[in-house]
């Protein structure tokens, strides 16, 4: 398999998981700002999912930029981290349905923390595929904004039973730093 069949694959699961993310919104239940407000948990969910399997699907194909062979552990990295992008939907639907609380901002926080352990195996068994000199590791060098955006959301999970608005800012802050497309792909 080349790198652009990985790429269609990977575009189409993160194409159906933005479509089932967007058919979870409700509109309103009636014509009113209290109506408006009452679903506004539900679009901040929606948004922050939204954002972040951007983000993933954005430094995905700069990744795939830069790799030439795929291998089998490649596939299963890359199965790995669409496996977790496809559990934002749950998420979002668990958040609407339980609000802004504990268990579902926590399990959020959980999803974040697999999709970024999904990635970083990803990266590894692409600099596995292609050896030490690698254009995915000249790029990534140590991965230091990896590691510290995986330890952010670990962080995060359990500051949710003490205030899930603490965990949401983490969320928030972390995509925040990642929503510029990773650059270090470009230079190489």
């Amino acid at each position: 398999m080349t790198p652009a069949r990985l790429n269609a694959l990977t575009d189409g699961v993160v194409a159906i998981v933005l479509t089932i993310m967007v058919l979870e919104l409700k509109v309103p239940a009636e014509p009113t700002l209290a109506a408006a407000l009452a679903v506004l948990p539900l679009l901040a969910a929606y948004l922050l999912a939204f954002v972040n399997v951007a983000i993933y699907w954005n430094n995905h194909h700069h990744m795939m930029q830069s790799a030439h062979k795929v291998t089998g552990a490649v596939l299963w990295a890359n199965h790995a981290l669409l496996f977790c992008l496809t559990l934002f939907p749950l998420m979002i639907r668990w958040i609407d349905e339980a609000g802004v609380t504990a268990w579902p901002v926590a399990s959020f926080g959980v999803v974040l923390v697999a999709a970024g352990a999904a990635y970083q195996l990803l990266e590894r068994a692409l600099i596995a595929a292609e050896g030490e000199g690698s254009g995915v590791q000249r790029a990534l060098g140590h991965g230091g904004k990896e590691w510290a955006s995986v330890a952010a959301y670990v962080l995060a999970v359990p500051l949710a039973f003490v205030s899930p608005y603490i965990s949401v800012a983490i969320y928030v802050a972390i995509s925040i730093l990642w929503i510029v497309p990773d650059r270090r792909f470009e230079r190489v």
